[in-house]
C-alpha cells in the first residue's frame, strides 16, 4: 500500500481509507433497511428505483476506499496521509488535472455501480 500521494492514484492514507470502508458500511446498511422498508410495506415496484440514493452512498465509499483515492479531495486538488482532516494542497497543474481525471472516473463508476445495484433489486422477483 502506497503511503505517499500519486498523482491521479492514490491521495489517501490508511486513516482516509478507513473513513471511505465507514461509509461504504453505512450506505450498505441504508440500502437493507431501504429493502426491507420497501418490501415488507408491499409498495409498488417503482418505490424500488429509491435504493439507489443508499446505493450510491455505498458505492462512493466503496469505490474510493478500494482506489485509494477521495473523490472530493480530488476535486479540490488535495490529499491526506496524516491524520484524519489534515489535508495538504497538490502543487503541479498537472497533478490535479491527474487527480480530477481519477475523480470524474470514480463519480462515474459509483454511480454506474449504484444503478447496477438499484437495477437487481428492481428487477428481482421479490
Amino acid at each position: 500500500m502506497s503511503s505517499n500521494y500519486v498523482p491521479g492514484t492514490c491521495n489517501i492514507g490508511q486513516g482516509e481509507i478507513k473513513r471511505r470502508q465507514a461509509v461504504a458500511i453505512f450506505g450498505l446498511f441504508l440500502i437493507a433497511i431501504s429493502s426491507i422498508g420497501i418490501l415488507t410495506t408491499d409498495q409498488d415496484r417503482g418505490a424500488r428505483l429509491s435504493i439507489f440514493i443508499p446505493a450510491v452512498i455505498f458505492s462512493i465509499g466503496f469505490v474510493q476506499s478500494r482506489k485509494k483515492f477521495c473523490l472530493a479531495y480530488g476535486l479540490a486538488g488535495t490529499f491526506n496521509f496524516g491524520k484524519l482532516g489534515q489535508i495538504s494542497k497538490v502543487q503541479s497543474l498537472e497533478d490535479k488535472k491527474a487527480d480530477r481525471k481519477t475523480a470524474v472516473f470514480i463519480l462515474f463508476q459509483s454511480v454506474a455501480l449504484a444503478g447496477v445495484i438499484t437495477a437487481i433489486f428492481f428487477v428481482l422477483p421479490l
